[in-house]
């Protein structure tokens, strides 16, 4: 809009212009006549260079909003009882895929399937897998591991430097932590990262590689 309205100051200045060299040209009438005319286009071409209409048209840009995922959502839980995820947790579940949805199910109900650890963790287990976040505010990303090897391999109990150990923690209070990623698939191989390693499984082999800390350690799977 502002173009335009430098378009039109551009006009009618050179149309005032002309005015005066006509002016100049003629008689003293005519001079009189021209420069009275000069004097109203001038006075018009200021009125359209500082138009307010211009400048708050141009000034105005629309907004646009974007409707943010909801911190708290009810679901159909296994036995038909309801379910209320909520902070990152529902957040995740409402942006999660068709296809996310469907691997993990119906959530699971009581006290030790949901809750928050002593660390801030919170999580939900599902049929399929689980949703974790480091914490429950709700800008904190969460992720979904589903179950398969690579969950089973990250409950495997085990000792600080990642080896199994019937006297480890296993899950987000063993050494592998919260995950930091949801599952991704390359070719066969699929990987979940954690705080402290990952976890790969090869689709094709069934081979199992746990790294923590930079460091291979067995799987811990039969």
């Amino acid at each position: 809009m502002r173009q335009f309205a430098s378009h039109r100051t551009t006009f009618f200045a050179g149309l005032s212009a002309v005015t005066l060299i006509a002016a100049a040209c003629g008689s003293d009438d005519t001079k009189d006549a021209a420069a009275s005319q000069a004097s109203a286009v001038a006075a018009s071409v200021s009125e359209l260079a500082t138009d307010p209409s211009d400048e708050t048209t141009a000034d105005t840009v629309a907004e646009s909003t974007t409707e943010a995922d909801p911190t708290e959502v009810t679901i159909m839980g296994e036995r038909d009882v309801e379910v209320t995820l909520t902070g990152p947790l529902a957040v995740k579940y409402t942006s999660a895929t068709d296809a996310q949805r469907d691997t993990l199910g119906k959530p699971l109900t009581g006290d030790h399937n949901a809750g928050t650890r002593e660390s801030g963790v919170v999580f939900q287990q599902f049929q399929g897998g689980v949703i974790i976040a480091k914490n429950e505010a709700p800008e904190t990303p969460a992720y979904i591991v589903t179950s398969g090897k690579i969950r089973d391999a990250w409950n495997t109990e085990r000792a600080p430097d990642g080896t199994p150990s019937l006297t480890g923690k296993n899950g987000s209070p063993g050494p592998l932590g919260v995950p930091t990623s949801d599952l991704t698939t390359e070719g066969d191989v699929q990987e979940v990262t954690f705080e402290h390693g990952k976890i790969t499984e090869n689709t094709q082999t069934g081979e199992v590689t746990v790294t923590v800390n930079g460091k291979m350690v067995p799987s811990g799977l039969s």
